[in-house]
């Protein structure tokens, strides 16, 4: 499944070609695309046709696009509604020309107004159908900031999204909230890194990488946790999403495709994650005989180094 780089990608993507432009027809053409939008297809279409895209944000690997209606200028905000995109395991945004033949799995095609130079069709295109499209309510924030990450962000957020953290790429992530939950909690490191209500956006691939980078193990439990030690996790995780976000996403999957079309190229240079019986970078670097060590975790698996992150004592899963 993308994790946050992925979606990051995916939406400054969006967000140089659907800002500002007018949603003129849509056709649905598989109805499970859209399940998530209860009232149907005809209801689904009707939300959308006319209605001017204002923004693409995102938080955690939540994505949506606030939308002014019935003709609204699209500096004008508080409509309250907005297009939500979940990309599941192999959804995939695809802005295309008319004159492009259908993707196989195509499954829903938003017209965009014209502008010169930029393509007319947005595209969802997924094969395994485990994501999809709905229209959705924006609520206002918990803590008066923007809804996520955006080009010009409102204090309003997806109702889907309103329950999970704000993630370290977000520049009102606050340490403080992240670390006093993180200590209130008794449980293992990555157990709370994959917990969405204490930062979100972090999954099983880019926690690993994070862990590894901040040279703790996965079953460190959160309450004894410092808070040198919990500042240098949450810069290794920020770090390692740049890092990624700059190598255009991490790809395992030739399904996962950005926006245009363009594969991620991160997975080259991952240190911990898929690297089972490999010697440790750092410790090769260091003289020492570390090797890659997978663990079964929570129906998935983690990775670390048993050199330069040494399980504790008294961990917790």
């Amino acid at each position: 499944m993308p994790e946050l780089p992925e979606v990051e990608v995916v939406r400054r993507g969006l967000a140089r070609w659907v800002r500002g432009r007018t949603i003129t027809s849509v056709d649905v053409l598989d109805p499970r695309s859209i399940r998530r939008h209860a009232l149907g297809p005809e209801d689904f279409a009707g939300n959308l046709e006319q209605a001017t895209v204002l923004d693409v944000v995102r938080r955690g690997k939540f994505l949506w696009m606030p939308l002014a209606l019935d003709g609204a200028p699209a500096h004008e905000t508080g409509t309250g509604v907005a297009l939500m995109a979940h990309l599941g395991m192999s959804g995939q945004l695809l802005m295309q020309d008319p004159e492009v033949p259908d993707e196989k799995h195509l499954k829903v095609r938003l017209r965009l107004s014209h502008t010169d130079g930029m393509p007319e069709q947005l595209r969802f295109v997924d094969q395994r159908i485990f994501g999809g499209l709905f229209v959705t309510s924006l609520v206002p924030t918990a803590d008066g900031g923007p809804g996520g990450l955006g080009e010009s962000p409102l204090p309003e957020i997806a109702a889907e999204a309103a329950h999970i953290a704000r993630d370290p790429l977000d520049p009102h992530f606050s340490f403080e909230d992240f670390y006093r939950k993180l200590r209130s909690r008794r449980t293992g490191l990555k157990r709370a890194l994959l917990d969405q209500g204490i930062i979100s956006g972090i999954g099983n691939i880019y926690a690993d990488e994070a862990l590894w980078r901040a040279r703790l193990h996965y079953a460190r439990a959160t309450d004894t946790l410092r808070r040198a030690d919990a500042a240098r996790l949450v810069e290794a995780a920020r770090d390692v999403m740049n890092d990624a976000l700059a190598a255009g996403g991490t790809s395992f999957d030739s399904l996962y495709v950005n926006v245009n079309g363009d594969s991620g190229y991160f997975a080259r240079s991952l240190d911990a994650y898929g690297r089972t019986g490999q010697a440790c970078r750092r410790c090769a670097e260091a003289g020492l005989a570390g090797v890659i060590k997978r663990e079964q975790f929570m129906n998935r698996s983690s990775h670390t180094c048993p050199v330069c992150q040494p399980r504790p004592r008294n961990g917790r899963w």
